[in-house]
């Protein structure tokens, strides 16, 4: 019923955004804390992946945290890395944090076919499959697991959980789109897909057939009960930062095309999908507000927020 009533309103308004859908970009920052590179090699994608991996604070058996990039995620490094404090973050915490490097544009999915540009997808086996075994040699306990990703990968989190239930314990999703197959929508997915270079119609089928209900949250939002789940947004108000403000002096529109609308179209799929959530007996920590933009530093306060509610609970630290 929320997906029905709300389909008229997604037309009109995301279809106008699907333009900007794709503006999530990272840019110059430093992150100093212990970690380790490494490489692990996908035999799925027949090639290695960098993972930088925040090593759990203590000794002993230690649950993980996997942590995704967006839609414009670099082979060489990792938007978490570069625009946010989240190495200091968990330098003293007792969880490992897996932080992959690569995936933009693949929605971190399985790809139903090989895309002329953006090759072999296979990202879904590789973070529930190849990466996990690697995570043992830092105490990994391969039992206490959570994922949590932003804009794109706030809707593959979601995706993962669902479809690998007995893997997570907790999933955490700031700014994505849990609202994949309905109109408008899953314009802006093609749309956002097609400015990394690929074709969506290779990632899920030609829509709206295919794999576009399987890998649309709002359908199988009953597949998270009994998970922690955390979700997040802001509205796109830009009264908080007078950058993307235009009645401020210091208007930015190219800055507002990138960050007001791409979180409007979020408010609007994650306010939908928590009232299916809850309809489904699942009971989400939500921070769904009129301000936030979106952006790192918007994400890097909710990452704070929900390792306190969400995923420390869960996973038991």
């Amino acid at each position: 019923m929320a997906v029905r009533r709300g389909r008229s309103l997604v037309l009109a308004i995301v279809t106008m955004l699907t333009a900007a859908f794709a503006a999530v970009f990272v840019g110059n920052g430093v992150a100093q804390a212990d970690s380790t590179l490494i490489y692990v090699h996908s035999d799925s994608m027949n090639k290695d992946i960098p993972v930088k991996v925040l090593t759990a604070a203590g000794g002993g058996p230690a649950p993980t945290l996997y942590l995704l990039d967006g839609l414009r995620a670099p082979d060489d490094n990792n938007g978490w890395l570069i625009e946010t404090d989240v190495e200091q973050f968990f330098a003293d915490k007792h969880v490992n944090v897996a932080i992959p490097f690569g995936g933009g544009g693949s929605f971190y999915s399985d790809w139903q076919a090989d895309d002329p540009n953006l090759g072999h997808q296979r990202w879904e086996t590789f973070l529930t499959k190849e990466l996990p075994p690697a995570m043992a040699q830092f105490g990994s306990d391969g039992v206490n697991n959570a994922v949590a990703g932003l804009s794109m990968s706030g809707t593959s989190a979601l995706n993962l959980a669902i479809h690998n239930p007995d893997f997570y314990k907790a999933v955490g999703s700031y700014s994505g789109y849990p609202v994949v197959s309905a109109p408008g929508f899953a314009q802006g997915i093609q749309v956002s897909v097609a400015q990394m270079g690929g074709n969506a119609t290779n990632m899920w089928g030609p829509w709206p057939a295919g794999q576009w209900g399987a890998n649309d949250p709002i359908l199988n939002a009953g597949a998270l009960r009994g998970k922690a789940v955390y979700i997040s947004s802001g509205s796109g108000a830009p009264s908080s930062d007078p950058t993307v403000n235009p009645v401020s002096g210091q208007f930015d529109p190219v800055k507002f095309a990138q960050m007001v609308p791409l979180e409007t179209a979020a408010s609007i799929a994650s306010r939908m999908f928590v009232g299916v959530l809850q309809a489904n007996g699942v009971n989400p920590t939500v921070h769904i507000t009129s301000q936030g933009t979106h952006w790192w530093n918007y994400w890097q306060d909710r990452l704070h927020e929900s390792w306190f509610s969400t995923f420390a609970p869960a996973l038991g630290v």
